[in-house]
């Protein structure tokens, strides 16, 4: 896990929610969120798509080792992946929206480039 952001969860709570956090960005393209979690569920997407860059069986079980579907996994090695094979990183774009509006925390936007 990158990082040492904690979220305020124990490490398996923590660990789920970031899975099925980049599950969802990569099967929508976009979510909305808090800008800290946003920023650990790019990082490990971003290492998701790095990985699928390359097409080979030790890759897809290793995306199916952290990605919660199947259907996600086979997107990101059949859509995603061939769309960033010239590009060396940066995936991701967070955009700010603003405080949410019952506890003030910093929401963003977190999108597939």
């Amino acid at each position: 896990m990158p990082g040492t952001r904690k979220l305020g969860r124990p490490t398996d709570s923590r660990r789920a929610m970031l899975r099925a956090m980049v599950t969802y960005l990569l099967e929508n393209g976009k979510i909305e969120t808090t800008v800290t979690r946003a920023k650990d569920v790019r990082s490990m997407a971003e290492k998701m798509i790095t990985l699928a860059k390359e097409d080979n069986l030790h890759n897809k079980r290793q995306a199916m080792a952290y990605i919660t579907k199947e259907d996600v996994v086979k997107k990101l090695f059949d859509e995603i992946a061939p769309k960033y094979k010239d590009v060396n990183g940066g995936y991701c774009r967070i955009i700010k929206t603003g405080a949410r509006r019952g506890d003030a925390a910093e929401m963003c936007i977190i999108e597939l480039v």
